[in-house]
């Protein structure tokens, strides 16, 4: 028979293992967790969009650059009203204003947050690292739509408008492979 100190250093290496995987499990875990529920803003994507229905949505677009970053990022209009279930497109201008080339990633989220789970991105800027080249502007699509479910949603009735915000940061170019 295993005695007491053996089997208590046993559970507690178990305990650590299960932790440890449980640590790296996490974020990727998390990330499934807030595309499937919406959460923090998060968007869905898509291949297509499901086809209009008689009802709009103001859209909201917002744009900002990490200071690190020496870029220039907007969205070309700042608003649109669509209607739920139809393919949108909107542009955003980046300009990198520095002298050598530079690789920025965008991270988004819509608010507010009850309307993530409906809205979906068919294709992304923001799916991919964006390289500049010195003082090179470029204009960068995402086509979406917000999905008609959301008319059946309780939580979802009082939202008239949805605001989808983007953020460029830096990418490490080290990290980056570059």
């Amino acid at each position: 028979m295993i005695d007491r100190k053996l089997r208590t250093a046993l559970l507690a290496g178990l305990a650590v293992c299960g932790m440890t995987g449980l640590g790296y499990a996490s974020v990727p875990l998390y990330r499934i967790f807030c595309e499937a529920t919406g959460l923090n803003g998060t968007t869905n994507r898509a291949k297509q969009a499901p086809g209009a229905v008689n009802a709009t949505m103001r859209v909201d677009f917002d744009a900002n650059v990490n200071p690190k970053l020496p870029w220039s990022f907007a969205p070309e209009q700042r608003s649109m009203t669509v209607r739920l279930g139809e393919r949108q497109m909107a542009f955003f201008t980046a300009t990198n204003n520095s002298d050598h080339e530079i690789t920025g990633s965008a991270s988004y989220n819509v608010t507010p947050d009850e309307s993530g789970r409906y809205f979906s991105k068919i294709q992304c800027f923001c799916f991919s690292q964006q390289t500049l080249k010195p003082h090179e502007t470029v204009r960068m699509p995402v086509i979406f739509f917000v999905d008609p479910a959301m008319l059946k949603d309780s939580d979802a009735t009082d939202v008239k408008a949805i605001t989808l915000s983007y953020t460029f940061y830096p990418v490490d170019s080290a990290k980056a492979g570059g």
